[in-house]
């Protein structure tokens, strides 16, 4: 059902954001650690696209080592250097989404839909370059997107927190810290069922995990 309601969303919007999808409530097994940075300026960005793995670091200190997910072959993750442009936590799309109407809820594109058009939510949205940013969403084993970066719904908050708007991002095929690093756990949530539509058009979606986001180190 989930690849069905994959690939009807991503059918519908014919934008570099479609394909997003976001993940249901709670938060399960998948954890990840992310440290308060001693200078929020210092702080940098980087993605490995064979690895799909992101690291947020601060010189040489890793803050945050997770998994991602990146774009498709013909729709891919653009590579180079760029910056956070701007930070939504409440994003929504402006072209896909679902209509409610008469208390139903179905997928639609945002012009033609009957009812009430909600957009999908992309939460604790970072964008780095106009149609393409960093969200939660399923982060699946293989690139999946239509070139935005997912991650997981224990990682997207916390990666809100530690960037701003003017952080530097690269994003190139391989990294230093692939090796330095290694290889992270991966969620799993893309197996989980999917989300009921009423879930999808409610504050929930944008929840943050429960605690503090980063750890003082």
């Amino acid at each position: 059902m989930k690849r069905i309601l994959f690939l009807a969303l991503a059918a519908l919007a014919p934008v570099l954001i479609t394909g997003c999808a976001t993940t249901g409530g709670g938060f399960g097994p998948y954890h990840v650690t992310a440290y308060k940075p001693h200078n929020p300026d210092n702080v940098s960005v980087y993605v490995s696209k064979s690895k799909q793995q992101v690291y947020v670091m601060e010189g040489s200190r890793v803050l945050m080592a997770a998994a991602c997910n990146v774009g498709l072959p013909d729709k891919p993750t653009p590579s180079g250097h760029f910056r956070v442009e701007e930070k939504i936590p409440n994003k929504r799309s402006g072209s896909y989404g679902f209509s409610v109407s008469g208390g139903m809820v179905t997928p639609c594109d945002a012009g033609e839909c009957h009812g009430s058009y909600v957009g999908y939510p992309m939460p604790f949205w970072c964008g780095f370059e106009p149609g393409y940013g960093f969200h939660q969403g399923y982060v699946w084993p293989v690139p999946r997107t239509h070139g935005c970066i997912r991650l997981d719904k224990q990682v997207a908050p916390r990666f809100y927190e530690l960037v701003h708007e003017g952080t530097p991002v690269d994003i190139a095929e391989t990294q230093p810290m692939d090796s330095s690093v290694g290889t992270v756990q991966r969620p799993h949530d893309y197996e989980d069922p999917d989300p009921a539509p009423s879930y999808m058009i409610s504050s929930g979606p944008f929840q943050k995990p429960p605690g503090d986001l980063l750890i003082a180190q």
